[in-house]
């Protein structure tokens, strides 16, 4: 029988490290994993996809995420928002089909905005002239900590909640 030489060792050692680390980088979770908020409005079909940053301790609202300034809405991809059909927000309508969904956060009320260009990385190439419909909703401060973002569609709109704010539109 013939003894295991020096390169066959090396290549035996070499093949296990590479499987252990594809092993662990596989457990590794996303710090900002996909999610989806889907729900029905009044016979209308709302989605909204979007990447869930955590906290982690850090200030959100007027820190990580300036007031005053566009936010992407998660992370990652722009956050997308569709409706099957015409829905009205905050009193405006909105056409069915396929939006990205920003937002300008401010202390007393926050600017939802969604655009025409559906499919973003962050807000990088945001144009305002490609909007579509642009509400103001109350700002909120809540006494319960979010540690994910969060959107969820309720009975009568969808929220938007993380750290300790929230903000919902109301949809008709």
């Amino acid at each position: 029988m013939k003894k295991p030489n020096f390169t066959h060792c090396s290549f035996l050692l070499a093949l296990a490290l590479l499987i252990s680390t594809a092993t662990f980088a596989q457990e590794e979770k996303p710090k900002s994993p996909p999610a989806t908020a889907t729900g029905e409005i009044n016979g209308a079909t709302i989605t909204i996809d979007y990447h869930a940053p955590s906290a982690r301790g850090r200030v959100i609202w007027g820190d990580l995420v300036p007031f005053g300034e566009v936010w992407r809405a998660g992370a990652n991809d722009a956050t997308t928002f569709e409706t099957d059909k015409d829905i009205q927000i905050e009193g405006e309508t909105l056409p069915a089909g396929k939006y990205s969904f920003f937002i300008i956060p401010g202390e007393t009320e926050s600017v939802f905005i969604f655009n025409s260009v559906a499919k973003q990385w962050g807000a990088y190439d945001y144009e305002e002239s490609k909007d579509v419909l642009r509400v103001t909703i109350p700002s909120q401060q809540t006494s319960t900590m979010e540690e994910q973002l969060v959107y969820e569609v309720v009975d009568d709109g969808f929220e938007v909640r993380w750290e300790y704010g929230k903000g919902k539109a109301h949809i008709e």
